[in-house]
Formats: C-alpha cells, structure tokens, sequence
C-alpha cells in the first residue's frame, strides 16, 4: 500500500541553458515548488522532451540526484556525484524526462557534517561507518519530495536512472510506478574506490561496482 502523499503544487518555472565544463550543454526547464514536506528548496529539471516516451509507449527518465556541493561544483574526486550528474543530464536530455535536484548532502545529514564524515574516513572507517559514528544512520535521504514534485508535474509511470535500489522501492511505497530501474555508468577512480567498495558492500549499488575486500 502506498503512503498518503500531501500535495505540493509548481511554484515557479523557468528556462536556463545548461553548459558543463566538458562543453556539453542543453537547455532545461526549471520547476520551484510550494507545499513540500521539509520545506526545502528542491529543483527539478524537465530535460528533452518529457512527454516523446509517452507517445512512443514508454515512460520519461527520471534520475533523483541528492545534492553534492563538492562532487557536482568542485569536481571533488571523493565520490562520484559529478560524474553521475553530467550523465543522467545527457541522458535524460535525449530521451526525455527529468532529474530532481535534492537538497540532501551527505545522504542527507547535510554538508558541515559531511566533512565530518570525510575526517573519519580519512581515520580508516568507510563512508556509512561515519556516519555512524556521528550520530546518523547510514543513509537518511527521503524521497517523499521527489514523490510530490512528479504528482505536481503530472508525471505518471517512469524510468528511474540509478544503481540504489533504496530510491526505486521508496518511490513505490510512495505511489510513483516505476517501471524500470535504468543503471548509470559506473566512474571508478583511485580516488573514490573506497567508496564505491563501501556501497557495494552495502547492497545500495549495482553488482558490478568494486567490493570492499
């Protein structure tokens, strides 16, 4: 059974050119919302034409990316949020749908204390073990607004670009259909192993990401 989902509805919508430090660049349509449940300022993108796979049977894309102001802006090589966001921007650019741009750093205990998980990690525990350590649980991201953004665009059915399973499953019980959960490329470095080892250890990736030995 789906939980009940209050309603929150477009506050504003606007047209930005979207250019990467690659060059790539495309033009998406920007979307505020009122009546969210955390009151944050979440975006989200309709990128291509969201409505061409309806038309051809299919479902939009949609690639809900928790925000990272190290990844996405500084190219911090610690994790690989910058490279997931510049894919699922492309990709979903060419099919159509939307990326929800979330206001959850850190798997959502916020940037400050994000550092402070980096410290730990720089002392030997992995990323979920400091978070842990600070108090957290291992990931406290809720997709409940990314649920209310796609009732308030009338999105229906959609494609979800991830390798979590977590997001899909939440987004279920939260009444959105997910009709496919669509992997993204995985972008492995000496820098971010650990890391990806940690998730995939943890069964919140995709099988083929480097394990934790």
């Amino acid at each position: 059974m789906s939980e009940s989902l209050p309603v929150a509805t477009v506050r504003t919508q606007v047209t930005v050119p979207l250019r990467f430090p690659d060059g790539y660049s495309t033009t998406a349509r920007l979307f505020t919302f009122d009546g969210l449940v955390d009151s944050r300022e979440h975006l989200a993108f309709a990128l291509g034409d969201p409505g061409a796979a309806e038309r051809d049977g299919g479902v939009p894309l949609v690639r809900p990316h928790s925000e990272c102001l190290t990844g996405d802006v500084f190219g911090s090589q610690r994790c690989d949020c910058g490279p997931q966001l510049r894919e699922a921007v492309q990709r979903i650019a060419d099919v159509g749908g939307y990326l929800l741009y979330l206001r959850q750093e850190g798997r959502g205990i916020g940037l400050y204390a994000k550092l402070d998980a980096y410290a730990l990690q720089d002392a030997g525990l992995d990323t979920f073990e400091a978070n842990v350590a600070l108090g957290h649980a291992e990931d406290e991201r809720d997709y409940t607004v990314a649920a209310q953004m796609l009732a308030a665009l009338g999105v229906g059915p959609i494609a979800v670009l991830s390798n979590n399973p977590e997001k899909t499953e939440q987004l279920g019980r939260l009444g959105v259909t997910v009709t496919e959960q669509v992997p993204t490329g995985v972008f492995l470095s000496p820098a971010n192993a650990e890391y990806l080892a940690a998730k995939a250890s943890r069964a919140a990736r995709a099988a083929d990401l480097p394990v934790a030995r």
